[in-house]
Protein backbone atom coordinates (compact mmCIF):
# COMPACT_ATOMS: atom_id res chain seq x y z
CA UNK A 1 0.00 0.00 0.00
CA UNK A 2 1.76 3.22 -1.11
CA UNK A 3 1.52 6.21 1.47
CA UNK A 4 0.32 9.32 0.23
CA UNK A 5 1.81 12.49 1.62
CA UNK A 6 1.20 16.20 1.47
CA UNK A 7 4.08 18.48 2.12
CA UNK A 8 3.68 21.93 3.52
CA UNK A 9 5.98 24.59 3.72
CA UNK A 10 6.84 28.17 2.62
CA UNK A 11 10.21 27.45 1.11
CA UNK A 12 10.05 26.23 -2.61
CA UNK A 13 13.70 24.61 -3.05
CA UNK A 14 12.49 22.54 0.67
CA UNK A 15 9.31 21.81 -0.79
CA UNK A 16 11.07 19.78 -4.09
CA UNK A 17 13.69 18.57 -1.83
CA UNK A 18 11.06 16.72 0.23
CA UNK A 19 9.04 15.61 -2.67
CA UNK A 20 12.57 14.84 -4.30
CA UNK A 21 13.39 12.39 -1.35
CA UNK A 22 9.92 10.75 -0.34
CA UNK A 23 9.03 10.08 -4.11
CA UNK A 24 12.23 8.28 -3.91
CA UNK A 25 11.00 5.51 -1.61
CA UNK A 26 9.32 3.08 -2.11
CA UNK A 27 5.89 2.75 -0.72
CA UNK A 28 6.18 6.59 -0.55
CA UNK A 29 4.34 8.87 -2.65
CA UNK A 30 3.61 12.92 -2.43
CA UNK A 31 0.23 14.21 -3.55
CA UNK A 32 0.88 17.03 -3.58
CA UNK A 33 2.39 20.41 -1.68
CA UNK A 34 1.08 23.91 -0.18
CA UNK A 35 3.47 26.69 0.65
CA UNK A 36 1.81 27.98 3.60
CA UNK A 37 -0.86 27.15 6.36
CA UNK A 38 -3.88 27.72 4.73
CA UNK A 39 -3.33 26.42 1.49
CA UNK A 40 -2.01 23.41 3.50
CA UNK A 41 -5.27 22.68 5.44
CA UNK A 42 -7.78 23.35 1.57
CA UNK A 43 -5.14 20.35 -0.01
CA UNK A 44 -5.16 18.39 3.03
CA UNK A 45 -9.03 18.50 2.73
CA UNK A 46 -9.07 18.14 -0.77
CA UNK A 47 -6.58 15.36 -1.36
CA UNK A 48 -7.21 13.31 2.03
CA UNK A 49 -3.34 12.25 2.12
CA UNK A 50 -1.94 9.72 4.73
CA UNK A 51 0.75 12.04 6.21
CA UNK A 52 1.05 16.05 6.28
CA UNK A 53 4.62 16.80 6.93
CA UNK A 54 4.18 20.45 8.26
CA UNK A 55 6.77 23.09 8.76
CA UNK A 56 6.36 24.81 11.86
CA UNK A 57 6.76 28.20 10.95
CA UNK A 58 5.76 29.50 7.99
CA UNK A 59 3.95 33.39 7.37
CA UNK A 60 0.35 34.32 8.19
CA UNK A 61 -0.67 30.95 9.77
CA UNK A 62 1.56 28.77 11.24
CA UNK A 63 2.11 24.53 11.17
CA UNK A 64 0.57 24.79 14.54
CA UNK A 65 -2.87 26.28 13.57
CA UNK A 66 -2.85 24.55 10.38
CA UNK A 67 -2.27 21.23 12.34
CA UNK A 68 -5.19 22.27 14.59
CA UNK A 69 -7.77 23.01 11.88
CA UNK A 70 -6.80 19.76 10.17
CA UNK A 71 -7.48 17.06 12.98
CA UNK A 72 -10.43 19.12 14.47
CA UNK A 73 -12.42 20.17 11.13
CA UNK A 74 -11.98 17.14 9.40
CA UNK A 75 -15.35 16.30 7.40
CA UNK A 76 -14.82 12.94 5.80
CA UNK A 77 -15.29 9.94 7.32
CA UNK A 78 -12.08 8.48 6.95
CA UNK A 79 -9.19 9.50 9.44
CA UNK A 80 -7.67 12.67 9.15
CA UNK A 81 -4.10 12.64 7.95
CA UNK A 82 -1.48 11.91 10.51
CA UNK A 83 0.76 15.30 10.94
CA UNK A 84 4.76 15.19 10.89
CA UNK A 85 5.72 18.64 12.45
CA UNK A 86 9.37 19.50 10.98
CA UNK A 87 11.50 21.91 12.95
CA UNK A 88 14.93 23.28 14.60
CA UNK A 89 15.33 22.80 18.48
CA UNK A 90 15.26 26.98 18.34
CA UNK A 91 11.77 26.45 17.46
CA UNK A 92 10.75 24.19 20.99
CA UNK A 93 7.76 25.94 21.82
CA UNK A 94 5.94 25.53 18.49
CA UNK A 95 6.15 21.75 18.24
CA UNK A 96 5.07 21.81 22.23
CA UNK A 97 1.57 23.68 20.51
CA UNK A 98 1.74 21.18 17.72
CA UNK A 99 1.89 17.84 19.81
CA UNK A 100 -0.93 19.49 22.48
CA UNK A 101 -3.07 20.25 18.44
CA UNK A 102 -2.68 16.08 17.99
CA UNK A 103 0.11 16.42 15.64
CA UNK A 104 1.72 12.47 15.53
CA UNK A 105 5.42 13.79 16.18
CA UNK A 106 8.10 15.73 15.09
CA UNK A 107 11.65 15.95 13.12
CA UNK A 108 14.17 17.83 12.63
CA UNK A 109 14.91 19.52 9.19
CA UNK A 110 18.35 18.41 9.52
CA UNK A 111 17.33 14.87 9.59
CA UNK A 112 18.97 12.59 7.07
CA UNK A 113 16.57 11.33 4.57
CA UNK A 114 16.55 7.95 5.53
CA UNK A 115 14.89 9.15 8.54
CA UNK A 116 12.44 11.15 7.05
CA UNK A 117 10.41 8.09 5.13
CA UNK A 118 10.91 6.28 8.21
CA UNK A 119 8.86 8.65 9.95
CA UNK A 120 6.43 9.11 7.39
CA UNK A 121 5.93 5.01 7.19
CA UNK A 122 5.88 4.78 11.17
CA UNK A 123 3.10 8.07 11.36
CA UNK A 124 1.09 6.31 8.77
CA UNK A 125 1.41 3.27 10.49
CA UNK A 126 -0.76 4.56 13.77
CA UNK A 127 1.96 5.43 15.93
CA UNK A 128 4.02 8.52 15.57
CA UNK A 129 7.68 9.95 15.54
CA UNK A 130 9.94 11.18 18.00
CA UNK A 131 13.40 10.51 18.79
CA UNK A 132 14.19 8.77 22.14
CA UNK A 133 17.32 11.20 21.99
CA UNK A 134 15.37 13.98 21.80
CA UNK A 135 12.49 13.32 24.44
CA UNK A 136 14.16 14.59 27.69
CA UNK A 137 14.81 17.85 26.12
CA UNK A 138 11.55 17.95 25.09
CA UNK A 139 9.66 17.00 27.93
CA UNK A 140 11.89 20.00 30.21
CA UNK A 141 11.54 22.45 27.55
CA UNK A 142 7.49 21.93 27.82
CA UNK A 143 7.62 21.93 31.68
CA UNK A 144 9.50 25.26 31.88
CA UNK A 145 7.15 26.71 29.08
CA UNK A 146 5.47 29.85 30.94
CA UNK A 147 1.65 30.02 30.72
CA UNK A 148 0.19 31.56 27.78
CA UNK A 149 2.18 30.48 25.26
CA UNK A 150 0.44 28.71 22.44
CA UNK A 151 -3.00 27.64 24.13
CA UNK A 152 -2.13 28.46 27.28
CA UNK A 153 0.12 25.74 29.34
CA UNK A 154 -2.20 23.88 31.32
CA UNK A 155 -0.17 20.73 33.62
CA UNK A 156 -1.20 16.95 32.22
CA UNK A 157 -1.01 15.91 35.49
CA UNK A 158 -4.63 17.68 37.60
CA UNK A 159 -7.78 15.08 36.87
CA UNK A 160 -6.02 12.17 35.91
CA UNK A 161 -4.45 10.33 38.67
CA UNK A 162 -2.70 7.45 38.53
CA UNK A 163 -4.74 5.30 40.19
CA UNK A 164 -6.68 5.22 37.36
CA UNK A 165 -4.04 2.72 35.53
CA UNK A 166 -3.16 -0.97 37.47
CA UNK A 167 0.74 -1.63 38.63
CA UNK A 168 1.87 -3.08 35.15
CA UNK A 169 0.57 0.04 32.89
CA UNK A 170 2.19 2.28 35.11
CA UNK A 171 5.28 0.35 34.78
CA UNK A 172 4.94 0.83 30.49
CA UNK A 173 3.94 4.50 31.31
CA UNK A 174 7.54 4.82 32.54
CA UNK A 175 8.87 3.25 30.15
CA UNK A 176 7.10 5.37 27.67
CA UNK A 177 8.60 8.64 29.55
CA UNK A 178 12.15 7.37 29.06
CA UNK A 179 11.55 7.41 25.55
CA UNK A 180 11.44 3.51 24.72
CA UNK A 181 10.38 1.91 21.29
CA UNK A 182 7.57 -0.62 22.07
CA UNK A 183 9.79 -3.28 21.51
CA UNK A 184 12.33 -2.00 23.71
CA UNK A 185 9.82 -2.01 26.32
CA UNK A 186 8.81 -5.32 25.69
CA UNK A 187 12.23 -6.57 26.30
CA UNK A 188 12.41 -4.47 29.19
CA UNK A 189 9.58 -6.07 30.79
CA UNK A 190 9.37 -9.18 29.57
CA UNK A 191 6.07 -8.66 27.55
CA UNK A 192 4.72 -8.86 23.76
CA UNK A 193 5.10 -5.66 21.39
CA UNK A 194 1.63 -6.71 21.07
CA UNK A 195 0.87 -6.47 24.59
CA UNK A 196 2.42 -3.09 25.32
CA UNK A 197 1.16 -1.71 22.09
CA UNK A 198 -2.38 -2.66 23.80
CA UNK A 199 -1.34 -1.54 27.39
CA UNK A 200 -0.13 1.77 25.93
CA UNK A 201 -3.11 2.30 24.09
CA UNK A 202 -4.77 1.67 27.55
CA UNK A 203 -2.95 4.23 29.24
CA UNK A 204 -3.79 6.32 26.90
CA UNK A 205 -7.19 5.95 27.45
CA UNK A 206 -7.48 5.79 31.10
CA UNK A 207 -5.58 9.80 31.13
CA UNK A 208 -7.47 10.87 28.27
CA UNK A 209 -4.52 11.73 26.64
CA UNK A 210 -3.81 11.68 22.96
CA UNK A 211 -0.60 10.48 22.23
CA UNK A 212 2.25 9.04 23.95
CA UNK A 213 4.54 12.24 23.55
CA UNK A 214 1.60 13.40 25.66
CA UNK A 215 2.15 10.46 28.56
CA UNK A 216 5.80 10.78 28.57
CA UNK A 217 5.07 14.78 29.63
CA UNK A 218 2.32 13.42 32.02
CA UNK A 219 4.90 10.97 33.93
CA UNK A 220 7.41 13.63 34.23
CA UNK A 221 5.14 15.71 35.70
CA UNK A 222 3.80 13.04 38.29
CA UNK A 223 7.24 12.59 39.15
CA UNK A 224 7.45 8.90 37.65
CA UNK A 225 10.85 9.15 36.19
CA UNK A 226 13.45 10.95 38.18
CA UNK A 227 14.23 14.41 37.07
CA UNK A 228 18.01 13.69 36.40
CA UNK A 229 17.91 10.03 34.74
CA UNK A 230 19.59 10.87 31.29
CA UNK A 231 17.66 10.34 28.02
CA UNK A 232 18.20 6.86 26.18
CA UNK A 233 21.60 7.08 24.29
CA UNK A 234 21.36 7.88 20.44
CA UNK A 235 22.81 4.63 19.71
CA UNK A 236 20.56 2.80 21.16
CA UNK A 237 18.76 -0.29 18.74
CA UNK A 238 15.40 1.29 17.59
CA UNK A 239 15.66 4.96 16.68
CA UNK A 240 14.06 6.76 16.37
CA UNK A 241 11.53 5.64 18.22
CA UNK A 242 7.84 5.27 18.20
CA UNK A 243 6.97 7.93 20.74
CA UNK A 244 3.73 9.11 19.91
CA UNK A 245 0.60 7.47 19.26
CA UNK A 246 1.03 3.74 19.71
Amino acid sequence: MTVRVLVVDDQDMVRAALRAVIDRRDGLHVVGDAADGERGIAEARRLRPDVVVMDVRMPGMTGVEATRQILADWQHPEPPPRVLILTTFDLDEYVHAALRAGAAGFLLKNSPPDQLAHAIRVIADGESMLAPSVTRRLIDTFSALPPGIADGRSRLTPNRPLGRLSEREIQVLVQVARGLSNAQIAVELGLTEANVKSRVNRVLTKLGLANRVQAAIFAHEAGLVPAEEPPPRPDEPGLPANNGRP
